[in-house]
């Protein structure tokens, strides 16, 4: 019989065992796993990155559960109707009439009767209650849609809460910055450029957290690194750009509502993707049914609350300051005008007119591009304008501050072609700001980086017009003024050019304000004889010391200077070394020295004339220099045709240029307020000025002309030219520009230039020295000049007979 094996034929029964034994035995497989496995270092990097990676998990987890919970239980749709419990819009009413404050009764006992008393009080009670009507009523008034400070006022009056909560969480999140950036410092290994960047980063996402007026802050400050450094500048600068934008159904639906028809009615063609956001809006690409491409901007919902309660509770506090301060002045103008500004770039039909009134003053000049405005596809939250092709600032500083380690010539080549367009953009506008501010009027308030373009044609593109400043005739001349007497230092004189800008009020001690700007600007270094200096930094000392003596600055004069600090910032990064005077000064000069105006005239006659009529050279001199040396100045758009290609290298080639233009500036139509200059000086000190040894330049270059002039006289009248056999070579050419026998007998002939050289001679009768001196310089001159002219006619005839015989030799050989 076979045996069968035990592992066949037994069946194995379940041990029960107890609850202990079985934790034992669990605890000693534990020790077992631990003795085999290898021991693992645990430091406390690897804690934080546990920890991490759970708070991530855990984020994620979260996140899908509150989008879950936001389509379940509809949290989008409650939300917008606690918000609209909270800020009361419910008892809004558009149609509410303006309501009168009822006045109360004012209490009276004599000679009353009970009566008399009763009737009263029912009178009393009467008011009372119409009183109590009246503030309920008020909860029913909208925002105004036009800023005005006290409907804004009474509004939030009524909403004590919803300014409360708006308090209490801008403080929360400016404490928390504070604690973020605290600790970021107590890092030891950082430097002082990484915490400039971590605070930079920090307040950033700060104002990008409290909402549009904030973001404006951010981007005002972001182009002022002189005042809170270039890290942090940097880190603003990216809420030109990087604004986090609203969703598409809430666009296509303010569209919608604006329009009054669904987004295909109007457009064959429209993206549903953000091109750009901005603070108080977004811009979409479309095309329209004509087949145009535009942009589309809509407005962000719900912006108007937000951005006027933000203003009032600025209001407030700078209230707060006045009387912390004492100050007599009433400081919370700056809110109101902020609040004007703000305001008025909440309505896009505003925007839209301000685009078309910029775009029609500035249609002359070829280097400003401002797109079209499309009216019919425009309403106060939606605004449709032309599509603009081009690069935006942004966009070429990064490419010229790009860095590869494996550089190749193509990258060298588009770093170098990004760096010359920028320059170019900076330079364009430079002379576009300097025509809104002096010509125009019309002035673009906002030109930070993301409303500029460089256009492909060269041109200069300005985006985004809610902002425009408009300025006053006396103003813009009073601004022209002002930059004029600080080149040349003439303080009272800019006294009272701020007091044309309204900037000095009556009252003020103009000779205390003036001492205070010597001293304030007086410091400033000048190289070429212009302020090396940033336009901006000017200004705000003059606000300083306007502020020291407790004046209010005029409106304008903010938008100025934040206009300008936008545009210095640009042109810091694109050129360390650009001065925004040294490129301005040609331009003021060029207008002073064409406009043919009372105020201008005034203005010149002040800056290069003393109380004596006489000149001051040496701003003559600047004057020239640097209308002379400016592209498209009358100086040299007079002798475009004669003017050498190279410029002369030293100083006194320079001069010599310039006297030979201003000659030919004389006879021209141009040359009118030059003419008017000459006739309003003092003719004895033309004269003195004349014969000094400073004006030895001067007498050179006209023994010149007159040389040159003799030269062809002689050469007319010899009839040289008319051998065949001579050649005569051309004339050497003179410092700076040749005159021909043409232009100097135009010179001559001209009735005005005559009428000038009769007053000034007139004004020698009563100096018979002066006469003298005068007569024998002239002399002198003129046998120089017949000198000159005599041996180059010899060199020039020799020289042509030479050439003749040295040619015609061999051939007599030959022969």
């Amino acid at each position: 019989m076979a045996s069968v094996s035990p592992s066949c034929s037994t069946i194995r029964t379940p041990v029960r065992r107890s609850p202990a034994l079985a934790v034992v035995s669990e605890l000693r497989r534990f020790k077992q796993r631990r003795a085999v496995l290898p021991p693992v270092a645990v430091s406390i990097g690897h804690v934080a990155d546990v920890v991490r990676s759970d708070v991530e998990f855990l984020k994620n987890k979260i996140g899908i559960g509150l989008k879950w919970a936001n389509v379940a239980f509809r949290v989008p749709e409650v939300s917008k109707s606690a918000e609209e419990v909270f800020w009361l819009r419910h008892l809004e009413d558009s149609a509410s009439p303006p309501l009168e404050q009822p006045s109360l009764p004012q209490p009276s006992y004599s000679g009353l009767t009970g009566v008399d008393l009763l009737m009263a009080d029912v009178k009393a009670l009467e008011a009372y209650a119409g009183y109590v009507y009246c503030l309920s009523k008020m909860w029913s008034r909208p925002l105004p849609e036009v800023y005005d400070p006290q409907a804004v006022a009474d509004y939030f009056n009524c909403r004590p809460h919803v300014v409360a909560f708006r308090l209490l969480e801008v403080f929360s999140a400016f404490m928390i910055a504070a604690i973020r950036v605290r600790a970021s410092e107590s890092d030891k290994g950082k430097n002082l450029e990484a915490s400039g960047q971590k605070f930079g980063m920090v307040l950033k996402e700060t104002m990008l957290h409290l909402g549009p007026t904030f973001i404006k802050v951010g981007q005002s400050l972001s182009t002022r690194p002189d005042l809170i450094g270039t890290e942090t500048a940097k880190a603003l600068s990216e809420l030109h750009d990087r604004i986090p934008p609203f969703p598409w159904p809430e666009a296509a639906k303010t569209i919608e509502e604006e329009l009054g028809a669904p987004v295909e009615s109007f457009f064959s063609q429209f993206s549903q993707e953000t091109v750009a956001a901005a603070s108080f809006g977004q811009v979409y690409r479309g095309r329209t049914l004509d087949g145009l491409d535009v942009a589309v901007k809509v407005q962000r919902p719900d912006l108007r609350h937000a951005v006027l309660r933000d203003i009032y509770i600025l209001r407030l506090g700078l209230g707060v300051l006045r009387k912390i301060a004492k100050r007599e002045n009433d400081i919370r103008v700056y809110a109101d005008e902020l609040g004007k500004g703000l305001a008025g770039e909440l309505d896009f039909t505003l925007e839209a007119a301000n685009a078309c009134e910029f775009r029609e003053a500035h249609a002359r000049f070829s280097y400003i591009r401002v797109p079209k405005v499309y009216q019919h596809l425009t309403r106060k939250r939606v605004l449709t304008m032309e599509w603009m092709v081009g690069e935006s600032p942004t966009d070429l500083q990064s490419i010229t501050t790009s860095y590869s380690e494996n550089d190749t010539p193509i990258h060298e080549r588009q770093k170098h072609e990004a760096r010359r367009r920028l320059l170019d953009l900076v330079n364009k506008g430079v002379e576009a700001t300097l025509v809104q501010l002096l010509d125009t009027g019309i002035l673009h308030a906002d030109p930070h980086p993301g409303n500029l373009r460089y256009t492909t044609s060269r041109q200069i593109g300005f985006l985004d017009f809610g902002l425009v400043c408009r300025m006053e005739r006396k103003h813009q001349l009073a601004m022209l003024a002002s930059i004029v007497h600080i080149v040349n230092g003439d303080w009272s004189s800019l006294v009272e050019a701020l007091t044309d800008m309204d900037v000095i009020t009556s009252g003020v001690n103009t000779r205390r304000f003036a001492l205070d700007l010597e001293l304030a600007l007086g410091e400033v270094e000048l190289k070429n004889g212009i302020p090396d200096i940033e336009f901006t930094k000017v200004l705000s000392k003059i606000l300083q010391v306007a502020l020291k003596y407790q004046l209010r600055m005029p409106p304008y004069f903010t938008l100025v200077l934040r206009s300008l600090a936008c545009l210095e910032g640009l042109a810091a990064s694109g050129d360390p070394n650009f001065k925004t005077f040294e490129a301005a000064y040609p331009f003021v000069v060029q207008k002073l020295l064409t406009e043919n105006s009372a105020a201008t005239t005034k203005i010149l006659h002040s800056a290069v004339l003393n109380r004596k009529k006489e000149f001051r050279w040496e701003r003559v001199a600047l004057f020239l220099s640097k209308s002379s040396a400016r592209k498209g100045s009358p100086l040299v758009a007079s002798s475009r045709d004669e003017t050498s290609a190279h410029s002369s290298s030293n100083q006194t080639d320079k001069d010599v240029d310039t006297v030979s233009l201003v000659m030919k500036l004389l006879a021209s139509k141009d040359g009118v307020v030059l003419r008017r200059l000459l006739m309003a000086a003092n003719g004895t000190s033309l004269i003195r000025t004349f014969i000094s040894k400073e004006a030895d330049v001067i007498r050179q270059k006209l023994c010149t002309m007159v040389a040159d002039t003799l030269y062809q006289w002689m050469v007319g009248i010899s009839g040289v030219n008319s051998l065949k056999f001579i050649s005569l070579s051309d004339p050497p050419a003179s410092l700076g520009t040749n005159t021909s026998l043409k232009d100097f007998k135009t010179l001559i002939g001209d009735k005005r230039v005559r009428v000038i050289l009769r007053k000034i001679l007139e004004s020698l009768k009563s100096d018979r020295v002066l006469t003298l001196k005068f007569c024998w310089t002239s002399f002198v001159m003129f046998v120089t000049a017949s000198a000159l002219a005599c041996h180059r006619f010899v060199i020039s005839v020799s020289e042509g007979y030479v050439n003749y015989l040295s040619l015609s030799a061999p051939v007599a050989l030959r022969t």
